[in-house]
C-alpha cells in the first residue's frame, strides 16, 4: 500500500493519507481507542499508534502531508519527451534490435537529457508513469498498415452486409500441431535430467482447419475438421474441395447466409473454390490483407489450444496427439465466452440486431 507504484506514493495516494490522519486527530480528541480507530479507518493499529505519538506531541499539523520524499530528475514536461524518443524504437538510437532494456533506457537519458539514473530508479520511473515490462506483439516485416488498415474499413463493411443479410460472420484458418511441442517439462531428481522418449523419425503433424462463427443476438459456435489421412494422390495439406466440405457443414448447421472471411491461401483462390462460391447466393467471401493474422480470431483458438491441451506434453503416438487436439476443441465448442474473446482480441465488435 506504501509504494502502489513502484516507488513513493502518488499525489491521490499522499491526499488520501493525509485525509485519513486528519480523522483520526479529531478521534483522537474525542478519545477513541486505537484498536476502534484503526477498525473503522481501515489501517494498522501500529499506524494509529504512530499518529497518536506525533499528535500529542505538536497536534494536528504534525499529521499534515510533507509532500514527496524527493522530486524526481525527469519531470512529466521531460518525461513526456522520453516516451516520444522511446517510441522512436531502439534501433533509431544505435542498437540493433527492437527491444527496450532497463539499461538503454538508462544509457538513452543520459544521451539525451544529461542526467543519471540508476536502473532501480529508471524501474521507478517508468512504473510511476504507467509503463511496464510486456511481451511484445509480432508483426511481419512484409506487412502493409495501410492495407490492413483498408482490410479493416472493408471488414466493417462486411459487418453491414451481415447485418443486412442477417447472416453469420464466420472466420477461417488452419493450422499445424506436432507430436513434440516447444515446451516439455517433467519432475526428477535435482542434478538427473530426465529423459522423454518420442519417436525420432516421426514427424507427423496434425493439420486442424476451424470456423468461428459469429452472429448479433446468438451464441458463438466453433466448428472443425482434421485433415484427412488417406489421400490417393499423397496429398498431406487441405484441398479446396475439404474447404467446400467444411463450409457445406456450417451452413447446414447454422440454417443462415454466410460471410466467410479468410487469408489469401492459394488453396483459397483455386478456380474450383472461386465456382463453388459464385453458385452460392448464402455465400459472401471476403479476404484478410496479407500478413494480418491479428484480425483473425481463430488464431485465438490455436493460441488457446497450445497454451492448454497440447501445452508440456510429448505426444508417444499420432494418434494421442490427435485425440488431445480433438478433445481441446470439443471443450472450446462449449466455451463461448472463450469464442467471444477471441473476436474481441481482434477489435472487431458485432452491432447489436
Amino acid at each position: 500500500m506504501r509504494y502502489p507504484d513502484g516507488g513513493g506514493l502518488t499525489d491521490e495516494r499522499r491526499a488520501f493519507r493525509e485525509k485519513l490522519r486528519m480523522e483520526a486527530a479529531v478521534r483522537f480528541a474525542q478519545g477513541d481507542e486505537n484498536v476502534v480507530i484503526a477498525h473503522d479507518l481501515r489501517v494498522s493499529v501500529r499506524s494509529v499508534q504512530r499518529w497518536r505519538r506525533a499528535w500529542s506531541q505538536d497536534g494536528p499539523r504534525a499529521l499534515a502531508s510533507r509532500g514527496p520524499a524527493s522530486l524526481p530528475l525527469l519531470s512529466d514536461e521531460l518525461f513526456a519527451v522520453l516516451e516520444q524518443e522511446l517510441a522512436k524504437g531502439p534501433v533509431a538510437h544505435g542498437w540493433p534490435d527492437q527491444t527496450w532494456h532497463l539499461s538503454r533506457i538508462k544509457t538513452l537519458i543520459g544521451r539525451r537529457f544529461h542526467k543519471s539514473y540508476t536502473v532501480q530508479g529508471v524501474a521507478a520511473l517508468l512504473k510511476r508513469h504507467g509503463w511496464s515490462c510486456q511481451i511484445p506483439a509480432r508483426r511481419a516485416v512484409e506487412r502493409d498498415e495501410e492495407a490492413v488498415r483498408l482490410g479493416e474499413g472493408d471488414l466493417a463493411e462486411r459487418g453491414g452486409t451481415v447485418a443486412a443479410l442477417d447472416a453469420w460472420l464466420v472466420f477461417e484458418d488452419e493450422a499445424g500441431f506436432s507430436m513434440t511441442p516447444p515446451t516439455t517439462r517433467t519432475w526428477s531428481r535435482r542434478g538427473r535430467t530426465p529423459v522423454v522418449r518420442v519417436r525420432g523419425r516421426s514427424r507427423r503433424r496434425l493439420s486442424v482447419a476451424a470456423l468461428t462463427c459469429y452472429k448479433a443476438g446468438e451464441r458463438s459456435r466453433l466448428i472443425y475438421r482434421p485433415c484427412p489421412d488417406a489421400r490417393p494422390d499423397g496429398r498431406k495439406s487441405f484441398s479446396w474441395k475439404d474447404y467446400r466440405g467444411l463450409i457445406q457443414t456450417a451452413h447446414q448447421q447454422l440454417g443462415s447466409p454466410i460471410v466467410l472471411v479468410w487469408d489469401n491461401l492459394n488453396t483459397h483462390l483455386t478456380a474450383g473454390m472461386r465456382r463453388y462460391i459464385a453458385e452460392r447466393d448464402w455465400l459472401t467471401v471476403c479476404q484478410l490483407p496479407p500478413y494480418a493474422p491479428d484480425l483473425n480470431p481463430v488464431e485465438g483458438i490455436w493460441s488457446v489450444l497450445r497454451r492448454t491441451t497440447t501445452a508440456n506434453r510429448a505426444f508417444a503416438d499420432p494418434e494421442d496427439l490427435i485425440t488431445a487436439v480433438r478433445r481441446g476443441l470439443r471443450q472450446l465448442q462449449y466455451r463461448h465466452d472463450v469464442l467471444d474473446g477471441c473476436l474481441t482480441g481482434t477489435g472487431l465488435v458485432l452491432a447489436p440486431p
